[in-house]
C-alpha cells in the first residue's frame, strides 16, 4: 500500500470503518489486512473485471483461503432484480456462507447491487466497497446506501448497510472513460453549495485540474467530499433527516434518469443538471440571490455537464418526482439551498417547481 494512503473515518459505533484513499492499493496485501480470512466473492463488471480483477485478486490473496468472481452487464439498465438473481444464484450454487466477504468492485452499480446482495444473503454478510469510478468513491460507495431500481423509480428498493472498508484506489481512474469522469464531478460539485463555501472555492479554481485527471487534485476532491459524507452519515446514518441534503439535485435528476430510461443519461449527468435546477428554486423561494444560482450553473456547465433537461413534459416531471424517496403523503419535497454551505428539505408547491422546470427544459 502506497504509504501516501489517506483515511477518512466513518463513525458509527460498532458499524465504524475507513474509507481508504490513495494510489497503488487494490494490488497490495497491505490494504486488505485486518478483513475476515474465510472465502471472499467479488462481484465485478464486464468493463472492469478484464482492466482491474487480476490486481485485486493478486492482493486479497494473502487474506482469503479462496476468491470467486461475478461478473454483471456493465451499466445502470443492469441495476435491477435480474442481476441481483444472478449473485444469489452464485453463492448458493458455490454454498457460501455467512463469514463470506464480498467485494464491489465497480462504480456505483456494482457497488450498490452487492451492498444489497449482502445485506439480503443469509440475512447478512459482510462486504467492502472498492470503488472504480469518481463517482462512486466520493459518493455512492460511502455511508451504507444500497439498492437496485425499478421502472417506476431509482434506488426504491433497498436497505441500509454498512461496509467494512471502502478501498478508494485513485489509479482507477486513469482508465475511466471521459463521459464517466465528467459525471463523477457533479457529485463532488455538490459538496460545496451544501456544506462547505470554501470546497466550493477550490472546486472552482481547480476544475481545470480535475478534469485532466491531475492526482493530486483528485487526492483532495476524494478526501474533502469523504470528509463532508461522513460527518453527515455519522449525524443520520439511515436519512431521518439531515442526510437528505446529500440529495442536492438528485429529485430533479432521478426523474431525468427514470423518465428517459434507466442509463441513456448517466446519473452524475442527471444530477449536474438537477443541480442548476435545485439551485434556481432556491432563487425563486428567495433563499438565495440570482447570482448564487448562476455561480452554481457556471460550474457544473465548466465541468461539461448538461444544464438543460430533456423535454419530458411538465406534467411527467411532477408525476415521477412525486414517487421520489423525500416525498411527504404524495407532496414533494427539495434539497434547496438557504445560503451558500447550508442546505434544507422543503415541501414545494407543484406551481413553482413547474416554473422551474419550464425554465431548463427542452
Amino acid at each position: 500500500m502506497n504509504s501516501s494512503s489517506q483515511r477518512v473515518r466513518i463513525d458509527l459505533g460498532a458499524r465504524s470503518y475507513d474509507i481508504v484513499i490513495g494510489r497503488d492499493l487494490i494490488g497490495h496485501a497491505e490494504t486488505w489486512k485486518g478483513l475476515p480470512r474465510d472465502d471472499a466473492v467479488i462481484v465485478t463488471n464486464t468493463t472492469v473485471g478484464p482492466l482491474l480483477l487480476e490486481r485485486m485478486l493478486a492482493g486479497i490473496a494473502a487474506v482469503h483461503r479462496q476468491a470467486r468472481v461475478i461478473e454483471l452487464p456493465d451499466g445502470e439498465a443492469h441495476k435491477d432484480w435480474s442481476s441481483l438473481d444472478r449473485i444469489f444464484d452464485a453463492l448458493l450454487e458455490w454454498g457460501c456462507d455467512r463469514k463470506t466477504t464480498l467485494y464491489a468492485l465497480g462504480g456505483g452499480v456494482v457497488g450498490d447491487i452487492t451492498g444489497f446482495a449482502a445485506a439480503c444473503y443469509m440475512r447478512g454478510v459482510p462486504y467492502v466497497q472498492v470503488p472504480t469510478t469518481l463517482l462512486a468513491q466520493v459518493d455512492s460507495s460511502v455511508g451504507g446506501k444500497t439498492a437496485i431500481n425499478h421502472p417506476l423509480g431509482k434506488n426504491m428498493i433497498g436497505a441500509f448497510n454498512q461496509p467494512l472498508r471502502v478501498v478508494a484506489d485513485l489509479d482507477a481512474l486513469a482508465s475511466l472513460p471521459e463521459r464517466e469522469m465528467i459525471a463523477g464531478l457533479a457529485e463532488v460539485i455538490k459538496y460545496g453549495p451544501i456544506a462547505d463555501p470554501e470546497f466550493l472555492n477550490w472546486i472552482e479554481g481547480n476544475l481545470d485540474a480535475l478534469k485532466a485527471r491531475d492526482l493530486g487534485a483528485l487526492a483532495h476532491a476524494v478526501r474533502r467530499s469523504c470528509e463532508i459524507k461522513a460527518s453527515v452519515v455519522a449525524q443520520d446514518e439511515r436519512e431521518a433527516g439531515l442526510r437528505e441534503i446529500l440529495n442536492f439535485g438528485h429529485t430533479f435528476g432521478h426523474a431525468i434518469e427514470t423518465g428517459l430510461g434507466y442509463g441513456t443519461w448517466l446519473h452524475g449527468e442527471a444530477v449536474g443538471c438537477g443541480m442548476v435546477m435545485a439551485a434556481d428554486l432556491s432563487a425563486r423561494l428567495r433563499l438565495i440571490d440570482q447570482a448564487t444560482a448562476v455561480r452554481i450553473a457556471r460550474v457544473v456547465a465548466r465541468a461539461g455537464l448538461p444544464t438543460r433537461a430533456p423535454a419530458l413534459g411538465v406534467e411527467r416531471y411532477l408525476e415521477l418526482m412525486r414517487l421520489d424517496k423525500k416525498a411527504r403523503a404524495g407532496a414533494m419535497r427539495h434539497v434547496v439551498i438557504e445560503s451558500l454551505g447550508r442546505a434544507a428539505v422543503r415541501t414545494v408547491e407543484d406551481d413553482l417547481v413547474a416554473q422551474v422546470l419550464g425554465a431548463h427544459t427542452g
